[in-house]
């Protein structure tokens, strides 16, 4: 039991950083050729395969993994997670959001109550605005049938349903083709303001999406919203019943702000933002895809909930994958994890991962409140690796800096039909030439010149150290069920990675106090006393005030 043993004194701990260290002298070429290695590296769950061998590491290095998982209790916290313990320990509350993907049959008690009906019923009101509105049963305020729906909100109330309606726009049934939905983060009011123009506002009918229904992005945007609906004398009690959706956990501010019951579906405390595409937040999703394969997203996450309930630890895919993310920023000292996927579908997936993991992980003290010894979540980016590879991927191969990459792809794409024509053909072809690229890619990543036809008369600037370690996952194919165990595996990953850690992965304090600088900053833009502003912040906010007054 290692309850209260900081995690650099753990014996399990200093054996990682003793292998660390030997591992650091090799190169993951002298491991390349090893078919044993490779097999006991590679594992499946359902529809995805995790190939780990071009980790630098071994069996025995992922066997220590192992063991420190084991000593920080990790199979515990894993069932704390999904059985709604307080593990937000800073807010005093649960991460629920696997259960958010529960089915029907199934049951969760939290303070005496049952969660599950509850979510069942979000979902029926889901269903419920997605049927009338993909019916053009749901009317605006002249009686015309909603066309546009425009999402507003910002975080993990924008990133995540936005790349899932990229992801898997062709799954439309024919009844959602005839919607547009589009989404609106941006505070400038950049975003809002193109779309504006080509809209219609009877017509239009805009999801306003906050947990606490007071974010200063998505309430200033909703403002801006309803004014162009009021600009020609429209009644605002009917363009308020008619072409506003709220979506969060606090139904007074909603209707404070005027949306009626009938158009507020509520969530819940225990839902992360980063964490809320299962939920409400989901419907423009709902609505781009339709109902039935929003609910495949949802069995696909809950496919993979319980393989992370269940699975034992040494073939469990989202702690292998937490475990190796572990290994390489805290062991190998890797600061820079990069996202790669394969396939333009997945366009936005390094974005929603981007949130997902720093806003989780990036964190400096333990759940203690006392500072970590070690390196936590690293720096993390990425692109479709068809675009990366005429981009960032020369300081992959010849820079200095060592970056650990995970390599995503869909085995499977443009099936063959009977009648297929030749550009039918043509596509298939294109997809058998992205998966060479992501093959031959990580490969030169871990062998570097070894890869090539190299010698000893190559030039310097010719050359590729390798070494870079990488994760390559493939998922035979890209579906809503596919996508959400994709997603809820890097969710399940960072909690992994938090236990290691001892980080509390589920509350924001470094985002909480942008928020309250923006509203000091707010008041002195508007004229009212800059004291007690750093110098250079005083200077700008007279310059900015100078500019203004000249312009107008």
């Amino acid at each position: 039991m290692a309850h209260n043993v900081p995690r650099a004194e753990l014996s399990e701990w200093c054996y990682l950083q003793g292998k660390a260290k030997a591992m650091q002298q090799s190169h993951l070429r002298d491991l390349a050729h090893d078919l044993d290695r490779n097999n006991q590296l590679t594992f499946r769950a359902g529809s995805l395969l995790l190939d780990l061998s071009k980790q630098k590491m071994d069996v025995s290095i992922l066997k220590g993994l192992v063991k420190l998982a084991e000593a920080v209790e990790l199979p515990k916290a894993i069932q704390g997670l999904l059985s709604g313990e307080t593990v937000n320990n800073t807010e005093n509350r649960p991460a629920l959001h696997s259960a958010l993907r529960l089915p029907v049959t199934a049951s969760l008690v939290l303070n005496g109550q049952d969660v599950v009906p509850a979510v069942h019923d979000s979902l029926a009101k889901m269903s419920d605005v997605v049927s009338r509105i993909h019916s053009r049963q749901w009317r605006g305020f002249s009686g015309r049938a909603i066309t546009d729906v425009v999402n507003i909100g910002v975080g993990g109330s924008d990133l995540g349903p936005f790349m899932a309606c990229q992801a898997l726009t062709e799954f439309a049934p024919e009844a959602a083709n005839r919607l547009h939905v589009h989404f609106v983060s941006s505070i400038d009011g950049t975003q809002l303001s193109d779309l504006l123009g080509s809209l219609r506002p009877e017509t239009t009918l805009f999801i306003l999406s906050s947990k606490s229904f007071t974010t200063i992005d998505t309430m200033s945007n909703a403002h801006t919203a309803l004014q162009w609906m009021l600009k020609d004398g429209v009644d605002k009690e009917s363009v308020l019943a008619h072409h506003f959706v709220g979506i969060s956990t606090n139904t007074q501010k909603m209707t404070a702000w005027g949306i009626p019951e009938s158009s507020q579906i509520v969530f819940w405390e225990w839902v992360g933002g980063r964490f809320s595409l299962w939920s409400a937040i989901g419907l423009p999703i709902a609505l781009k895809v339709g109902m039935a394969n929003f609910l495949s997203m949802l069995a696909g996450a809950n496919f993979i909930d319980e393989h992370f309930k269940t699975e034992p630890l040494a073939t469990n895919l989202p702690v292998l994958l937490g475990l190796v993310g572990v290994w390489n920023a805290t062991f190998l000292d890797i600061r820079a994890h990069s996202i790669l996927p394969y396939d333009g579908r997945l366009k936005f997936f390094p974005s929603y991962l981007t949130q997902l993991e720093m806003e989780s992980n990036g964190k400096s003290v333990d759940k203690s409140g006392k500072p970590v010894a070690y390196n936590t979540c690293p720096v993390l980016w990425g692109e479709v690796g068809s675009n990366a590879q005429h981009a960032f991927y020369q300081l992959l191969h010849q820079g200095t800096q060592a970056v650990s990459c995970d390599f995503i792809a869909p085995v499977r794409r443009y099936k063959a039909y009977p009648d297929s024509g030749e550009a039918h053909k043509s596509l298939q072809s294109q997809h058998q030439l992205t998966l060479a690229n992501c093959l031959a890619q990580s490969r030169v990543l871990m062998l570097g010149d070894a890869s090539t036809d190299s010698d000893e008369n190559t030039p310097n600037f010719k050359r590729y150290r390798g070494n870079q370690p990488s994760t390559t996952l493939l998922l035979d194919e890209l579906t809503p069920y596919s996508l959400g165990a994709l997603v809820a595996l890097y969710e399940h990953k960072v909690f992994v990675m938090s236990v290691l850690w001892d980080v509390n992965p589920f509350d924001q304090w470094g985002v909480e106090l942008g928020k309250k600088i923006a509203d000091k900053m707010t008041q002195a833009l508007a004229g009212e006393a800059i004291d007690g502003f750093d110098a250079s912040t005083q200077h700008l906010l007279k310059v900015i005030a100078d500019i203004t007054a000249g312009g107008q």
